[in-house]
């Protein structure tokens, strides 16, 4: 069978799908195909009623990458609030450039803590090189202001996910804008001194660390000493309990960017 065939297939299993489960499905495998056919009913499946349909859909489109990114700005409907923080999910994951805009606008703006942290996460990881280069220097300062900003969010989960893209950043930078580098290195140092959240003094902790020694290997212990703690914390066994919590948001039943979501994380976290 050949793609085009195989696409229409897919696609018409999706407009099928006589139930929700039936729909994931039928989502899931269209996804698996990463066919470039299928980016428009990708992308409709993100305004459908169906969370575990949707992220497919956003898996897919990632997978997809570059040729899904013009139809996901294209089509980004700001009167359907659902599929556009699905849409920014999306274009974070792709990393491409040409999201920079959409990216600074949620991870500053949008209400919903789930956008506000994708869109933070991608800022640090948007492929520098595919802009011009007299526009990247422009383009990283608007990223390291917009992530400055969002590390005074009052939902932690959204400050780790500033901090993840300021080492991002600083990474990215280090070649172009050594005093960047610099910027952020201070900033982390401030952060360090005044964030209340374990979990995220903790990550400032890691970036720091990272900063100082990009070259080797990643230590499997943050020691409570840099952060202000009197105990040694397992670095791998936090992330595990923020991979796990991901996991689990994914089928909770309470709405999207809830935070009651994290309450059990929290819990966890404080008692290590």
């Amino acid at each position: 069978m050949s793609n085009a065939a195989l696409a229409q297939s897919l696609i018409r299993a999706v407009n099928e799908a006589a139930s929700a489960a039936s729909l994931l499905e039928a989502v899931q495998q269209l996804a698996a195909a990463q066919l470039e056919e299928t980016i428009p009913t990708l992308i409709a499946t993100l305004s459908y009623n169906n969370p575990g349909a949707a992220v497919a859909a956003v898996d897919g489109l990632v997978a997809i990458g570059k040729p899904a990114v013009q139809p996901l700005l294209d089509l980004l409907d700001s009167h359907n609030y659902t599929a556009r923080a699905w849409a920014i999910r999306a274009l974070a994951g792709i990393g491409d450039s040409r999201g920079l805009d959409e990216l600074l606008d949620a991870a500053q703006n949008d209400f919903a803590l789930s956008v506000r942290r994708a869109a933070a996460r991608g800022l640090g990881t948007l492929h520098w090189y595919e802009l011009a280069s007299d526009r990247v220097q422009a383009a990283q300062v608007a990223a390291l202001t917009a992530l400055l900003k969002v590390c005074q969010d009052p939902e932690w989960v959204v400050r780790y996910a500033a901090i993840t893209g300021l080492q991002a950043l600083a990474s990215a930078a280090s070649t172009l804008q050594p005093n960047l580098v610099l910027d952020i290195q201070h900033h982390l140092k401030q952060f360090a001194e005044t964030e209340t959240d374990l979990t995220v003094r903790t990550r400032i902790c890691w970036a720091q660390q990272q900063l100082r020694a990009p070259s080797t290997s990643s230590p499997s212990l943050v020691y409570a000493t840099d952060i202000g703690i009197g105990l040694e914390l397992d670095w791998q066994r936090t992330v595990d309990n923020l991979y796990q919590r991901k996991f689990e948001e994914r089928s909770h039943t309470l709405p999207e960017g809830d935070p009651r979501r994290y309450k059990k994380l929290v819990e966890v976290l404080q008692t290590h």
